[in-house]
């Protein structure tokens, strides 16, 4: 890793995945975790949120295999599981909390989607889908053929199978949102075993819980109020969800200099030109690759994936 490089290290759920009620849910288990501190520990200089904003602003530069550590959504397991640990280390986490998960309390439609995931069988799931989808076609809602979509969706990514590829993007972006909305709670109470406003209450952290983090040291950005793609809304709408995620997450950043982690990595000119407006000074993209401070955009920053360091893989090293 050589200077002017940040690695930055994506994460989503940390917890002891054996042990917990769905064992397949797709996240770092809290022992790798501690591994990969300490791989991080003994390698690298895990920098701060503030340090990677001076930087940005040609005020200091940042040290050599420079890491900074980033948490997306708010998953209560990063408090009881990786707060701990990264005290153990030393480190500075930043957390990207989507304000509808502390506020009203509802699931949000990516973690429906990952339970569901999580609780049945692939195929019998990208059955169910396009048999809803040939269900509710031509009643209120108008969109392609279902062998029109999987051709155009079915396609393996980093992490995923086409199959999984397939359900998430249908249900996260391609029907209209009242329809995603519908065959979201049809699957998540046919497969996943609690309801709805259960796993909700389970699954995020309390405002309590995000100012503890605060006190601890630890980052608090946007990650939107719904966790919408940001990209695909309307210019309205994109607004409207950014000032509801301000307000919400006023308590917790620095209206005049905060940092936005895109939902989905999903973003446009008028989602860039809009937060900037607003005091945003750094942007936490999806694209894999290591950020170049001072080359890249400062609120288009790429990330790796925590898959991408040891102990799960050494993938960070084709950028070093």
């Amino acid at each position: 890793m050589s200077e002017g490089k940040l690695f930055i290290s994506m994460y989503h759920y940390t917890r002891d995945l054996k042990h917990s009620r769905y064992p397949e849910i797709k996240g770092l288990d809290a022992p790798l975790l501690r591994k990969q501190m300490e791989f991080f520990k003994e390698n690298c200089n895990v920098v701060t949120m503030e340090q990677v904003i001076d930087a940005v602003k040609g005020k200091s530069e940042l040290p050599p295999k420079a890491v900074l550590l980033t948490f997306d959504d708010g998953y209560v397991d990063n408090f009881t599981f990786a707060l701990p640990i990264l005290e153990e280390f030393g480190f500075q986490g930043s957390f990207f909390i989507p304000g509808k998960t502390f506020t009203t309390h509802q699931l949000l439609d990516v973690n429906k989607i990952h339970y569901i995931l999580a609780s049945a069988d692939i195929k019998k799931l990208v059955v169910d889908v396009k048999e809803k989808m040939d269900f509710y076609r031509g009643q209120e809602y108008d969109y392609p053929s279902t062998e029109e979509l999987w051709n155009q969706y079915a396609t393996d990514d980093r992490f995923d199978g086409k199959d999984t590829v397939f359900v998430k993007r249908i249900l996260q972006t391609v029907l209209p949102e009242k329809l995603r909305n519908q065959i979201s709670s049809d699957l998540f109470e046919k497969y996943v075993g609690v309801t709805e406003e259960q796993l909700a209450y389970e699954l995020y952290m309390t405002p309590e819980q995000i100012r503890t983090l605060r006190e601890h040291g630890m980052f608090i950005g946007l990650h939107g109020y719904d966790h919408y793609w940001l990209g695909d809304l309307s210019p309205e709408q994109m607004r409207e969800d950014i000032s509801k995620a301000l307000e919400t997450m006023e308590e917790f950043i620095d209206r005049k200099e905060w940092v936005m982690n895109y939902p989905y990595g999903s973003f446009n000119d008028d989602v860039l030109a809009y937060i900037k407006e607003n005091g945003a000074c750094v942007g936490l993209t999806t694209e894999v690759r290591v950020a170049e401070i001072g080359k890249d955009p400062a609120l288009q920053l790429p990330r790796l994936d925590c898959n991408d360091f040891p102990p799960k893989s050494e993938n960070y090293k084709q950028w070093v």
